[in-house]
């Protein structure tokens, strides 16, 4: 049998073996206390394969699937057209089953597509170097902080109100257990923070998302200017990186290091995971960049070939000296963000950003015209806050009855904070069509 290969005969000879006689043997050290008399109360018997079967599409199909309704969810998570090339690309065995190059020489497929994904991610972030990937936005934020902390040997981290809340969190999580320490304002809902104010002599970095966790498009520049007057650097986060087909590139506003997430190419949307990480920093803090490098060279015969150019792992002999203990890279994930961003090119990517652009205008604008509701940012990508006059949790609820998934609450995100109990945020990308933005303003004015 597949899955329950062991017959009766095979248990009795291998409780024999062990010099028991039963199963129950093997737990005479648990203490009857803590032992179960009986099946546990509320929980069904177990059932043939048919029966779970049946039992887990009931379940399912409780779901409002985002294929299947008006949907404008965001806030860090997207929903794009995949094609149906990229799956099945990288369905293919040679990619599916592969794993972290431990023997790069011999990976030659998987060392050349991290080399075009490093290239692509330096691209549109406007730096000059990139790593073969990171596990996701959130943990390659963290790893910006701990590589500025490095490069500046200072201990201070500033983080922008306007920084998605689980990135800040992680980063605070990881400030507490490793001994740095953490600025960070309330919620920029105005999009008019001074962060500059804050930045000191023991300041590291300075973390700042653009567009931000409520829309707000900002020129860096300026802030730029102002950390590097103090020796920090600046972090930028990109939680949409769509966007960066038509905002100016992190890099060309003063960028030290850009993080981002990529799942809004090539990686569907997954119940929130796998996803994957991009980092991108300058050429001269390369040898402080976590994670690995893949290069280009020729053999010996002259043939064009790949390498592992750099590795700062800790399983590469590194051990104390690694500059983070990430075991691999979202290698999967990175080669859908290749296939998809291969086959948009340059043109098509910019192309996908401007239609996500005018479907959030467009959006805004049908929303706007209802009494009592207000949009916040005045300069956005594909998402926005919006301003209602009543509980914004409320009000996704009555739209999710009514099979619209209208977005997300901020006080999903800011549960402790009632100023923003009323803010929506609205994400609208290419694959919301106009019967999706018209069935969402009647239904939000009729709920409102």
């Amino acid at each position: 049998m597949r899955y329950l290969p062991l017959t009766e005969t095979d248990r009795r000879q291998m409780l024999a073996t062990i010099g028991v006689s039963s199963v129950d043997d093997l737990f005479v050290d648990v203490p009857p206390s803590a032992r179960l008399s009986g099946p546990i109360a509320g929980l069904p018997h177990h059932q043939g394969e048919l029966g779970v079967e049946r039992d887990l599409k009931r379940l399912a199909a409780r779901n409002l699937d985002a294929g299947s309704v008006p949907f404008f969810l965001g806030a860090g998570a997207y929903r794009h057209h995949i094609p149906a090339s990229v799956d099945t690309i990288i369905q293919r065995g040679e990619f599916l089953t592969s794993y972290t190059p431990y023997q790069p020489e011999i990976a030659q497929g998987t060392l050349q597509y991290l080399f075009e994904f490093q290239t692509q991610v330096a691209m549109i972030t406007g730096m000059p170097v990139a790593n073969a990937s990171m596990y996701d936005g959130s943990t390659a934020c963290v790893e910006a902080v701990a590589m500025a902390n490095r490069v500046t040997r200072r201990t201070k981290a500033v983080l922008s109100g306007g920084l998605h809340p689980h990135y800040a969190e992680v980063v605070k999580t990881h400030a507490d257990l490793s001994g740095f320490t953490v600025a960070a304002p309330g919620p920029d809902l105005a999009g008019t923070e001074d962060l500059a104010s804050l930045i000191d002599s023991e300041t590291s970095c300075v973390v700042v998302q653009n567009p931000s966790v409520f829309g707000h498009v900002r020129d860096l520049r300026p802030l730029a200017a102002a950390a590097h007057a103090k020796g920090a650097l600046l972090v930028v986060v990109v939680t949409e990186v769509v966007s960066l087909g038509a905002l100016t590139p992190p890099g060309e506003m003063g960028a030290d290091i850009v993080v981002a997430e990529g799942q809004s190419i090539g990686v569907g949307l997954n119940f929130g995971g796998p996803y994957v990480g991009l980092f991108a920093t300058q050429e001269k803090f390369v040898r402080q960049m976590p994670g690995r490098l893949a290069g280009e060279t020729v053999d010996a015969d002259g043939k064009r070939g790949w390498v592992l150019t750099l590795s700062t792992r800790e399983q590469h002999i590194r051990r104390e000296k690694a500059t983070s203990n990430i075991c691999t890279n979202s290698g999967l994930c990175a080669l859908a963000f290749t296939v998809h961003m291969s086959l948009l090119g340059e043109a098509g990517f910019t192309r996908l950003a401007a239609l996500n652009h005018q479907s959030a205008c467009q959006t805004a604008d049908r929303l706007a015209a209802i009494p009592g509701v207000e949009i916040v940012p005045t300069a956005f990508f594909n998402e926005f806050a919006v301003r209602l006059p009543k509980p914004a949790a409320a009000v996704v609820a009555a739209l999710a009855e009514r099979r619209i998934l209208a977005g997300v609450p901020a006080s999903r995100l800011w549960p402790d904070d009632a100023s923003l109990a009323n803010i929506l945020l609205v994400a609208a990308t290419e694959t919301v069509t106009d019967d999706d933005v018209d069935a969402l303003a009647t239904a939000l004015a009729e709920v409102l």
